[in-house]
């Protein structure tokens, strides 16, 4: 399913504990070839809660795309990760690990525990934007994209 054909709105969850950064995403995403809705957890006991809809988060939509940020309070990015990745009814959302961490053993680690994508956050703010953007565009005008039940709409 390539959500651009679909016309339905492509929902994000944005695990990211830094306002700065939520604020520049959802900028980057306002201007979207595709309509969006973001969702943001601000750590990754919050994020987990929203992906199984336990309370408060009971009619939280599924996202089509999760960018998580590994340096997270509560539960770390990694934990998080790991736990989507050995849920069988969150494991094929892909996960987009969008972090200021450039170090080899993260990168390795995330790939290790399936992460979808690693990207290395740009400090400069229009690069900011430009990559969020291009996330955007690859994961939800490029990719296919399994429905939430599996079954191609």
């Amino acid at each position: 399913m390539k959500l651009k054909d679909t016309g339905r709105s492509a929902e994000f969850l944005l695990v990211e504990d830094n306002p700065g950064d939520v604020r520049l995403t959802r900028e980057a995403l306002l201007e979207s070839k595709v309509r969006n809705n973001l969702s943001v957890a601000e750590d990754g006991e919050e994020a987990l809660k929203f992906l199984r809809r336990e309370s408060p988060y009971g009619n939280a939509p599924r996202p089509d795309i999760i960018l998580l940020d590994l340096n997270l309070p509560k539960k770390d990015g990694r934990e998080v990760l790991s736990e989507i990745k050995s849920d069988p009814a969150l494991r094929r959302i892909p996960v987009v690990v969008i972090t200021s961490s450039e170090a080899e053993q993260d990168i390795l680690q995330t790939y290790d525990l399936h992460v979808n994508c690693y990207v290395t956050k740009p400090v400069d703010l229009d690069q900011f934007i430009k990559v969020v953007r291009s996330i955007e565009d690859f994961w939800l005008t490029i990719v296919r994209l399994p429905s939430e039940d599996g079954v191609d709409q």
